[in-house]
């Protein structure tokens, strides 16, 4: 029974994953992660990625026979940078993907780089992105430092020699990922020697093998297949399995992210879409609402959340109830770009309950408003919707999302990144055998589109949604 090694390095924790290829869960571990943040400054250590993912590796391969083992990915989060040595040894602190000190480098690097940027489907970088950040770290430098994304760092660490870095954690970094190449024109422009940068491959390309040093720490077999990852959030769409075309995984957590499969290159004008290149060449699209349910740890703060799940699901609602434009903080990111958005409540609102069935209507409203701005954009969007991420373990929730979506929506056993790096090393054919269906939930009939329209209307009298978007709203809900 062969077993194959997923590893996700958030910024909390470094989690590994033991899985066979029927998706069986062997073995799993995490180890904690600390920050140092000031202001705009978050920085983590890189020596201690490498030691507590070694730990937590050890430990989920505890119960695993060697010879079982067949390969290994990582995933890392987006924009997290660093420089090293030739060595591969961290000459810099890691710059975490929210670090924003680099500010003042973003105006010349999206005057240099913009037809480049436009022609791969976003309009510009911003400053917690990583090239940004690398123009920042270089000048105090030393000759022969070298860029490494976060998995790069490990993943040189798990081979002993220099690795190539994905294309999905080079995005942020401005690779080419129509030619899947660096765009040596703009890094010259920059003063980026191209000794500095790392090849590029696509994810789920074989970089070496784990070395006898790394085998000892991790308890990886020596010769083990070390595979090219990417970031976390492809790693959780590969851990949930949308990985057809017209697929698509929607992550409702904190925040809601949607990530789906297109065949083609999507070109969104309001730059609030943009796409990872796929294992196979195909793109993923997608983008980051502000929106979702931590509006109601800030809201609810100590209330039970499942009890109030319970009684939402027992009442009956009049027209169908109120909304809350459920924003976590100020400001609208997908499906429309407004930074000045704020929340606000549609209809009256009398106690806790209807306060949590507004707030999850408000967000179930937003997710299919995405869904109706990715059609508008030309991407397919009939395909699977996968639903995962904290809010799935409301069952109210899960209905009410089916029928504000009109469709039926898939909730799987296992999502996690790690997951998703395990089906990335097992290779192009293994999702359908790792990734476990938990559950398909069907509408039930409830007719919410009035509802939903009045909610677009808002959006749209405010000022923030786009009166192209809104009209294709309408016209989709209608049609």
């Amino acid at each position: 029974m062969s077993v194959w090694i997923g590893i996700d390095l958030g910024t909390q924790s470094v989690r590994a994953m033991a899985v066979t290829g029927t998706g069986q869960v062997l073995g799993a571990a995490s180890r904690a992660l600390t920050s140092r943040r000031d202001g705009p400054r978050h920085e983590q250590d890189p020596e201690q990625w490498w030691r507590e993912l070694a730990a937590a590796t050890r430990e989920a391969l505890r119960d695993v026979p060697p010879g079982r083992v067949e390969g290994v990915a990582v995933d890392a989060t987006s924009g997290t940078v660093l420089l090293t040595d030739r060595d591969g040894d961290p000459l810099t602190p890691g710059l975490m993907y929210d670090d924003r000190r680099a500010t003042g480098e973003v105006e010349r690097v999206n005057a240099v780089g913009a037809p480049v940027w436009e022609q791969l489907g976003y309009r510009r970088m911003q400053a917690n992105w990583a090239l940004p950040k690398l123009l920042w770290l270089l000048p105090a430098a030393p000759a022969g430092a070298r860029l490494a994304h976060q998995s790069d760092f490990v993943n040189r660490r798990l081979t002993g020699h220099d690795v190539a870095t994905d294309l999905s954690n080079a995005l942020k970094t401005g690779v080419h990922l129509i030619d899947e190449r660096w765009p040596s024109e703009v890094f010259d422009a920059l003063g980026v020697p191209a000794s500095a940068l790392p090849r590029v491959v696509r994810p789920g390309s074989r970089l070496g093998t784990v070395c006898a040093e790394a085998a000892e720490a991790t308890g990886l077999p020596p010769g083990t297949p070390v595979i090219a990852g990417t970031t976390d959030g492809c790693a959780a769409q590969l851990g949930a399995g949308a990985l057809e075309v017209g697929s698509w995984n929607s992550v409702m957590g904190t925040t809601l992210v949607l990530k789906g499969v297109t065949r083609e290159l999507v070109h969104d004008p309001l730059g609030v879409v943009y796409s990872h290149r796929a294992p196979d060449g195909s793109w993923l699209p997608g983008g980051a609402s502000s929106t979702g349910a931590g509006v109601l740890a800030r809201d609810l703060a100590g209330r039970d959340l499942d009890a109030l799940s319970g009684q939402a699901a027992t009442r009956s609602w009049p027209d169908p109830g109120a909304t809350i434009y459920p924003l976590v903080s100020r400001g609208e990111r997908f499906p429309f770009d407004a930074p000045g958005a704020e929340g606000f409540t549609l209809g009256h609102v009398s106690d806790d309950v209807e306060r949590y069935a507004a707030i999850l209507r408000g967000a179930a409203y937003i997710e299919r408003l995405c869904f109706d701005y990715l059609d508008l954009l030309g991407a397919p969007v009939d395909g699977e919707i996968i639903l995962t991420g904290g809010a799935t373990r409301s069952a109210y929730w899960n209905r009410l999302r089916a029928n504000v979506l009109g469709r039926p929506v898939t909730l799987r056993e296992n999502a996690e990144p790690a997951l998703g790096m395990a089906v990335l090393a097992a290779g192009p054919d293994a999702s359908a055998r790792m990734v476990r269906t938990r559950e398909v939930v069907r509408p039930d009939g409830t007719d919410l589109r009035e509802h939903y329209l009045r909610f677009v209307d808002e959006l749209e009298d405010r000022g923030w949604l786009p009166s192209p978007a809104a009209a294709h709203a309408r016209e989709r809900t209608t049609r």
